[in-house]
């Protein structure tokens, strides 16, 4: 039977006390309890920054810019378009969870509500009316989140997590757009979870429960009342702290969920389910109850908890002062190592200080793979270069991604070529050897946001390569998010000194991956596989780093 929707629920997922302390993780994980019980989902998330998306933001700010599948055409009005794959990191957390692809018109911003509301005005969409936050800008995030809920196929349950902080300025329209919501389709169609830090003070042994309080109270004088508050804290929270929270804030003790530190982000909906959480919300809901089906996630999670043997991936890089910067990465990371009964310890090396071969090849002495990161810009860049000889020299298995693929290559100019000052023209726009370069569409480009190559492309993989070996097939799709490519007639004169490319676009244009023939294993791609990994399904060419590098240690032992 095919919903409609006046079928839909909604919870809206709110953060107080801090940002940060896994919003994003615990929207995933309830979608996962609604999964479990055979219903429907859907999960939109607003951030109130006034970017149109996040691709222009800096990853050290902000981390990980998530790539999907489609790209969406944003058109605030007629003649106005923005083309967006970009979007936020939390989408590759709910990807990860409920094994779904996201849309990327499930990102809302308040720049594209601001847009929409502005430049509808210029065209003269409130003839006669004054333009204000209630009603416009309200209605224009109402019928944004709308658009999701009715979007075929209806889900049962839609889940919109509200970035930032409760008392953010820059969130109080989108709280009023709730509160409104809520009041139109009725408070039983309604789910309110608010997610928030509960501070454990080790000098008097005891949980302090008054941050949670008062973002409660900012919650309820904005007319929102929660129905359920997620507790995170350092350590299981105890009875007397949730009797407490539940008397102040007039939640339900039942309602009042722990969510303590743990070392397997994806037990969390596990730890969820075990405290009642999910027969909770379909209660509340007035849904069937129907038995939740867990043993695939349990044997799942159980890969994560019983993995023996460790191994070290150092991942060399710019933006390593803030691991969310690599967010996919790290956890396409781990789950290849589950799926090898691994568990991969990252050595993150900054390579702005960390620039030259010596100190290098001291990093990566004792490490079993490396991974040398995507990114833009000059800062950092020998420190990459550098990272990668030092793989090739050491036959220490290696993976690039994207900026890490295109510096592989130069690296392999540099050291075995012979041409002295090869690079990018992203550092080097008068390198006597570019071997990367801004790609010829790219030229006439003038914006930077939403313009670069992005989504998912076709990629043809050659036969007789370590790539196809790997993946099985000839052809596949991935992710990018590039502006410079490898330069094909640079590149084509490396293969007699062992680098050949091993994956091209469908024209056969763009090379999509290289790779080293003598080398145990030593790949490049331009695509980020990271985006299509999940716990349950590890990306093939990260299982092939860890397999490599499993015996990489091994050989070492010997």
């Amino acid at each position: 039977m095919v919903g409609t929707r006046d079928d839909v629920r909604f919870v809206f997922v709110t953060g107080g006390v801090l940002s940060g302390i896994g919003k994003g993780a615990t929207t995933a994980s309830i979608a996962r309890l609604f999964q479990f019980r055979g219903y429907t989902i859907r999960i939109v998330k607003i951030d109130p920054y006034l970017n149109i998306d996040p691709g222009t933001l800096n990853p050290i700010e902000h981390g990980e810019v998530f790539v999907t599948e489609e790209t969406w055409v944003f058109r605030p009005v007629e003649d106005f378009e923005f083309p967006i794959s970009e979007i936020d990191l939390d989408f590759g957390t709910y990807e990860r969870f409920t094994g779904m692809d996201v849309h990327p018109s499930q990102n809302i911003t308040s720049g594209q509500i601001y847009t929409s509301v502005i430049l509808g005005e210029r065209r003269g969409s409130f003839l006669g009316r004054t333009v204000q936050i209630i009603p416009h800008v309200t209605d224009e995030i109402k019928r944004r989140i709308w658009e999701n809920a009715e979007k075929e196929p209806v889900p049962d349950v839609l889940l919109v997590e509200i970035g930032g902080t409760v008392g953010d300025i820059e969130a109080m329209p989108f709280l009023e757009a709730v509160r409104q919501l809520a009041r139109e389709v009725g408070r039983r169609r309604v789910a309110l979870v608010h997610v928030t830090l509960v501070p454990y003070m080790k000098s008097v042994g005891e949980f302090k429960t008054k941050p949670t309080q008062h973002s409660v109270r900012t919650l309820q004088g904005l007319g929102l009342q929660p129905d359920f508050v997620i507790c995170r804290a350092e350590h299981e929270l105890t009875q007397p702290a949730k009797e407490k929270i539940a008397l102040f804030c007039n939640v339900p003790e039942q309602n009042v969920i722990s969510n303590p530190d743990i070392d397997i982000i994806y037990r969390l909906p596990l730890s969820f389910e075990e405290q009642g959480l999910g027969t909770a919300l379909i209660n509340h809901f007035g849904m069937e109850q129907r038995e939740p089906q867990l043993d695939e996630w349990r044997q799942m999670v159980a890969k994560y908890e019983n993995a023996s043997e460790e191994i070290t991936i150092a991942m060399p890089g710019k933006y390593t002062m803030l691991s969310d910067s690599y967010k996919s990465i790290n956890e396409a990371l781990a789950h290849a190592g589950a799926a090898c009964g691994a568990r991969v310890k990252i050595r993150w090396i900054e390579t702005e200080t960390h620039c030259d071969d010596n100190c290098l090849r001291e990093d990566l002495e004792d490490v079993d793979g490396v991974l040398l990161t995507p990114g833009f810009g000059a800062r950092g860049v020998e420190g990459m270069i550098s990272a990668a000889a030092v793989a090739r020299e050491k036959q220490i298995p290696f993976l690039g991604i994207c900026y890490g693929a295109q510096l592989g290559a130069v690296a392999f100019a540099r050291r075995v070529m012979g041409w002295e000052g090869a690079h990018t023209t992203e550092v080097d726009p008068d390198s006597l050897y570019p071997v990367v370069d801004l790609m010829d569409e790219q030229k006439q480009a003038k914006n930077k946001g939403g313009t670069m190559r992005l989504g998912a492309h076709v990629v043809r993989i050659l036969p007789d390569t370590k790539l196809h070996s790997l993946y099985g097939v000839t052809e596949t799709k991935e992710r990018f998010r590039h502006r410079y490519h490898l330069i094909g007639r640079y590149i084509n004169k490396m293969k007699d000194k062992g680098l050949v490319v091993s994956a091209v676009d469908e024209t056969g244009r763009i090379i999509n991956a290289i790779e080293l023939v003598n080398h145990p294993f030593w790949i490049g791609v331009q695509f980020h596989p990271e985006f299509k990994s999940r716990p349950d399904r590890p990306h093939p060419l990260y299982l092939g780093l860890i397999r490599a590098a499993i015996e990489h240690k091994t050989g070492k032992a010997r």
